[in-house]
């Protein structure tokens, strides 16, 4: 295996190479008594992965013996998330409940052994000889029945003749063992209710401890992997294969982590409650945690495997951040979905001087993305932008449409605000605009410079669709109840406005709403007639703020360190270690410095260099840059990401732009959130590294100023500054300054 392996698949290697088992046999045994959720994932992620791994294979098992709780609709969620994950099971779906007759002849064969009895104490009693974890238990006296009497009462007891509670069958191992599952624990109850595959026939049922480890004798499984809390069941586990003197080979249990989310639950007792209280829409409603709910929100098998992979296999508990699967989410759906244009709140826009209609050509995918595809936006005198897009009295650093500020509508033209048109309220209803018809995207001449492109749909071409925009389900990170439920969960909205291509050409059920997220057609409610959409997730984490707000220095830049004399306090031994280690990378003293002292920093620097190894650039850019935005800001509210720093740095040691333009950029992707490069193509600040197109422009500035170059001749090397300076003006910065100084030197040193 390429990949470092888990303690749980070491084992498995270990008895393999041993010859302990000659083929690995796993299992996935849930309970059928609710929808599985994003934790049964990571255990069918696990058991069947496992399996895959070592050419083995794993059952799907349902572990059916509480007929009070199971439903066969529950069997087949649990069936159709492990074929939609993307897994196989081994022959036919196994049941515990195939296994009674024999589950029963193993409980009478303990019996017989002296190891099993069939107890009458009241529940009450029972508890209270169980014991506490400080004292030992007493023994009941129904434990000295006969084998004969044990057996008669056990066979009485299957065949209904007593009410539920008044019998029991339990194991006779140690009153006084430390650990609490070994006192005399119970191994068949009494229930007299129908099951779901077996109707009436049985009316004792075995329990979990009992039926679970011979379930895995039974079909030959080799290891048994269970989450933590079943630790302390596996000496019982042991205990009841080991009484039965059963042939090797033989199954054995390993605990590991169950998965915690935060602003989740995952108990199916808390999860059935919000169904069944209408507090969701269902097992699939898309707030869930559960496989079918996510599943219709438009998360993929890929995204959620790719999720338990990351957060790994470990032997302590922890609570994973929700904001780790929704990341997975996004990281897939970046790849491989077609981004359009959807208007969700519509303001109305007409074009006064354009006249007829045409269509644009446009792709689906932005360049950094290796997939082909594009479609034709119809444009009009009508267009509809987003409310948001338009600001009449616009705050500092707002770059969209203003009345004085022009804007570009993305892969379109760019346009200006003429007219306000406003209702008698005040309302603003519609703007009226003119655009400039050199703009055009891809061949803009206009000389016109704007800061941001926003999204727009055609009047007459838009299709209406309801879009539902999902968020998390709970607005505490450790929810208890319903009063923790998230009042924002679900928004609705009936009247948004997305291009025809997302519905007549079905380029995909899933979307990028440029700027709004990632959509998905909902698998239920969905129709050509009534599109409906549902929102995968937000393009950024929205609630990283809400998570730490009291922990400034994990989310901004911390202030110097000083002693009581002003200086920045020295470097402890890990500082220095991480200074040293930065300095190996070439980086400066300075930066080095500041990210061997800055956590925030130094892992946005890591994650930036993830994407481009250029790290030098991008240390600059993360120490200059990055350091400045978060002076006054937290992460979340950074509106671009480590890879859009990368793809930055790479430009810049490229030469594609120049360290000024680079500034530029920067400027307007920490405003408007654009592709750094779709910035670069979009407003022609492709550095000018041709000598031909460059010296024209030295020649014209020489013979412009002669009195300058005459004394640059005569020995004032200060004036180099002043020509340099001149070339990068007349080229707006975008003359690649190294070749503007080669090609000066030569030019002025020939004079």
């Amino acid at each position: 295996m390429d990949k470092k392996r888990d303690f749980l698949r070491k084992i498995v290697a270990e008895d393999l190479e041993a010859g302990k088992y000659s083929k690995v046999v796993t299992r996935f045994p849930p309970e059928p008594n609710g929808f599985p959720h994003i934790g049964h994932a990571k255990s069918i992620s696990l058991n069947f992965g496992v399996a895959k791994e070592f050419n083995g294979v794993c059952n799907l098992r349902m572990d059916d013996t509480n007929p009070e709780t199971e439903d066969p609709k529950y069997v087949e969620a649990l069936k159709d998330a492990v074929k939609w994950l993307g897994f196989e099971w081994e022959g036919d779906v196994r049941y515990t409940s195939d296994y009674f007759d024999k589950l029963y002849e193993y409980a009478k064969q303990l019996i017989k052994m002296g190891k099993a009895y069939v107890d009458s104490l009241p529940e009450d009693k029972m508890r209270e000889y169980r014991g506490t974890v400080t004292q030992p238990g007493k023994r009941s006296e129904y434990a000295d029945r006969s084998i004969e009497e044990n057996l008669e009462l056990l066979e009485r007891m299957k065949n209904g003749e007593f009410e539920d509670g008044t019998h029991v069958l339990r194991a006779k191992i140690d009153m006084a063992s430390p650990n609490m599952k070994m006192r005399d624990p119970l191994l068949y109850r009494i229930k007299k209710a129908s099951h779901y595959r077996t109707g009436d026939r049985w009316a004792i049922y075995p329990m979990y401890d009992f039926a679970h480890c011979l379930s895995d004798y039974i079909e030959g499984v080799t290891h048994s992997f269970c989450t933590l809390e079943f630790e302390n069941n596996r000496e019982l586990y042991d205990w009841i294969i080991d009484t039965l003197e059963l042939k090797p080979p033989r199954p054995y249990q390993y605990e590991f982590a169950r998965l915690n989310i935060n602003y989740t639950v995952m108990s199916k007792r808390k999860l059935l409650e919000l169904v069944n209280k209408g507090y969701v829409n269902g097992w699939d409603d898309p707030r869930l945690p559960t496989i079918a709910g996510l599943r219709r929100r438009g998360y993929t098998p890929e995204s959620i495997l790719n999720f338990c992979e990351q957060i790994g296999v470990a032997k302590a508990n922890s609570v994973v951040d929700v904001a780790q699967l929704e990341f997975a989410i996004r990281d897939d759906l970046n790849k491989k979905v077609p981004r359009v244009m959807c208007v969700l709140n519509p303001l109305k826009v007409t074009i006064v001087n354009y006249e007829g209609s045409e269509e644009i050509e446009a792709s689906y995918y932005p360049h950094d993305v290796p997939k082909e595809g594009s479609r034709k936006l119809p444009f009009s005198d009508t267009i509809y932008i987003d409310r948001a897009d338009f600001e009449e009295n616009p705050p500092k650093g707002y770059y969209r449409l203003t009345p004085t500020q022009p804007v570009r509508l993305k892969h379109a033209y760019i346009i200006s605000c003429e007219e306000v048109v406003k209702d008698e309220n005040g309302n603003i209803i519609e703007i009226k605009a003119k655009y400039y018809p050199n703009s055009k995207s891809g061949e803009d001449k206009s000389g016109i410079k704007v800061k941001s492109a926003i999204q727009w749909v055609e009047a007459n071409s838009a299709k209406k669709i309801e879009a539902r925009l999902y968020d998390r389900l709970y607005k505490t990170e450790m929810p208890q109840g319903i009063e923790d439920l998230n009042p924002d969960s679900l928004k609705v909205i009936k009247n948004a406005l997305i291009e025809p291509a997302a519905i007549e050409e079905k380029a995909d059920v899933r979307f990028q709403f440029e700027r709004e997220g990632y959509f998905f057609a909902d698998p239920v409610d969905y129709s050509d007639e009534a599109p409906v959409f549902n929102r995968i997730v937000p393009l950024k984490d929205s609630w990283a703020k809400k998570k730490k707000p009291a922990q400034p220095s994990a989310q901004k830049k911390p202030k110097k360190q000083e002693q009581s004399g002003g200086e920045m306090a020295e470097l402890n031994e890990v500082q220095k270690t991480l200074f040293k280690g930065y300095l190996k990378q070439g980086l400066s003293k300075q930066i080095a410095n500041i990210f061997a002292r800055d956590e925030v920093l130094a892992n946005y620097y890591k994650e930036a260099c993830k994407a481009y190894d250029g790290a030098v650039t991008v240390a600059n850019i993360v120490a200059n840059e990055v350091a400045r935005e978060l002076k006054d800001k937290d992460l979340s509210q950074l509106k671009f990401a480590p890879k859009d720093i990368a793809k930055l740095a790479q430009m810049l040691d490229s030469g594609k732009i120049s360290s000024k333009i680079a500034k530029e950029v920067f400027e307007i992707m920490s405003q408007s959130g654009e592709d750094p490069e779709q910035i670069v193509k979009e407003r022609g600040l492709e550095q000018i590294s041709n000598p031909e197109e460059i010296m024209p422009i030295i020649q014209e500035i020489i013979e412009k100023n002669p009195e300058n170059a005459a004394k640059y001749k005569a020995g004032n090397s200060k004036l180099f500054g002043f020509f340099v300076g001149q070339v990068l003006k007349a080229t707006q910065g975008k003359a690649n300054p190294k070749l503007v100084n080669e090609l000066l030197k030569d030019k002025l040193n020939g004079l």
